[in-house]
């Protein structure tokens, strides 16, 4: 087999085959496929596409490319969550606890944030002395004993990939449906689920900025998930506008917090609802969607959610006071109120630049190797469609460099509209398929 046969029979709108998509992973991993060829056949599938089996045994292949975690020492079904990233994304920190106190297993690997995406291990790590670095012995004692573990993905799931991924982050391949969705799957996939719910964002702080791409992306992981036997469900979901109130590592901590005492944002409190009560679906333990519902309002109006939630972090090393008096968390030292100038109603905010105003402050990594602040960020005290009054609070600025808040302010007023006519409020769930 050469790679030179395969490129050419893909540019030509072929299909490859099962042997054939194998070999060339395999080669590539090993190193035996030079980056140029690679380049190459990525730029091929971008005009000529592949079809669904061609995603799919790429998937696979990339998939056992490196370790499949095994989750069968782990009693009952193991469902995951994975959402495709956006801002003011704290979902995990009170979807966890939730679905564990009713019964489903959470063995999640996740990773940290890049750019103005942030991330479910940075967020945990803000809480003192909270550890994500554990053995693969303590991470499965600890499912088995409380329920519930999150990890860093330490482990060599899908190394063809991360080779993959940075080959087509800088050869302007990224955005094929199909090789995003055999990416994201592929990790997945590895890491050992019986049941797998996506929540594939779309909106201006998204990576499909249409629902349309957002659907087609969903559709196309579903797919994949059950050609390899996983139970799928995938909710599309609104990210035109940050997620909940606050951005920021401590920030989306206290508000995750908040709404597990009952107290979040509405946005933030019904997209945990919905993903929650399909999870509990997927697990099997609820058959209507209103009864899960009903379960995860219960669960957490009775403490039980919270309580989990600071098991889980007492098991992992994290200092329980700071759950229940979040006062005790650091602060930033800068504290600056933007209000409004003007009368009228919210029009749009920007949820990528308000990420990138997370980011001057120092709330986000634009390298791999960045330090982050968890202490700076904002907190919005309005949101698209809400009405304003001249000098109104629209949002409090978190920052410890008293230039780095004088540019977060400036990038916050450029991305935050208002107008004279009121909107109607942004549906936060948009599609659910399965």
């Amino acid at each position: 087999m050469r790679m030179y046969d395969l490129i050419l029979k893909k540019r030509q709108g072929n299909v490859l085959t099962k042997d054939e998509i194998d070999w060339m992973i395999r080669e590539y991993t090993d190193g035996r496929i030079p980056d140029y060829q690679m380049s190459a056949m990525m730029m091929a599938i971008c005009f000529q596409g592949l079809d669904k089996e061609e995603t799919y045994e790429l998937t696979m292949a990339m998939a056992q490319s490196g370790e499949m975690l095994d989750l069968s020492g782990i009693k009952g079904i193991k469902v995951d969550k994975h959402s495709t990233g956006g801002v003011g994304d704290k979902t995990s920190l009170a979807l966890t606890p939730i679905v564990a106190s009713l019964g489903i297993p959470v063995a999640k690997m996740s990773g940290r944030g890049l750019g103005h995406t942030g991330g479910t291990i940075d967020k945990l790590e803000s809480i003192p002395g909270f550890s994500t670095q554990l053995t693969d012995e303590q991470f499965e004692e600890q499912v088995n004993s409380i329920g519930v573990s999150i990890m860093g993905q330490t482990k060599n799931l899908a190394p063809a990939d991360k080779l993959l991924y940075a080959l087509r982050d800088v050869t302007a391949t990224v955005d094929q449906i199909s090789l995003i969705a055999s990416s994201i799957m592929s990790k997945k996939l590895a890491a050992g689920a019986d049941a797998i719910l996506l929540d594939v964002k779309t909106g201006s702080g998204a990576f499909m900025k249409e629902k349309s791409e957002a659907v087609k992306l969903a559709q196309e992981m579903v797919d994949i998930g059950k050609s390899a036997g996983r139970k799928m469900t995938a909710v599309i979901t609104n990210m035109d506008e940050p997620l909940g109130m606050a951005v920021g590592n401590i920030l989306e901590v206290k508000e995750a917090i908040d709404t597990l005492k009952g107290n979040g944002p509405e946005d933030f409190t019904e997209l945990v609802e919905t993903l929650a009560s399909h999870m509990l679906m997927l697990g099997g333990v609820a058959e209507k969607f209103d009864d899960a519902v009903s379960m995860v309002r219960t669960t957490i109006r009775d403490g039980k959610a919270l309580a989990k939630f600071k098991q889980f972090v007492a098991a992992q090393g994290g200092n329980t006071r700071y759950i229940d008096h979040p006062e005790l968390f650091e602060q930033a030292h800068v504290i600056e109120e933007i209000r409004s100038e003007q009368e009228g109603f919210v029009e749009h905010i920007n949820a990528q630049e308000i990420g990138i105003c997370s980011l001057i402050l120092g709330g986000g990594r634009e390298t791999k190797d960045s330090q982050i602040d968890p202490t700076v960020g904002l907190v919005f005290s309005k949101k698209v469609a809400d009405p304003v009054k001249k000098g109104d609070l629209l949002a409090t600025i978190y920052g410890n460099e008293e230039e780095k808040v004088r540019q977060a302010v400036k990038h916050f007023k450029e991305n935050f509209h208002i107008a004279k006519d009121q909107l109607e409020k942004p549906q936060m769930i948009k599609q659910v398929l399965s």
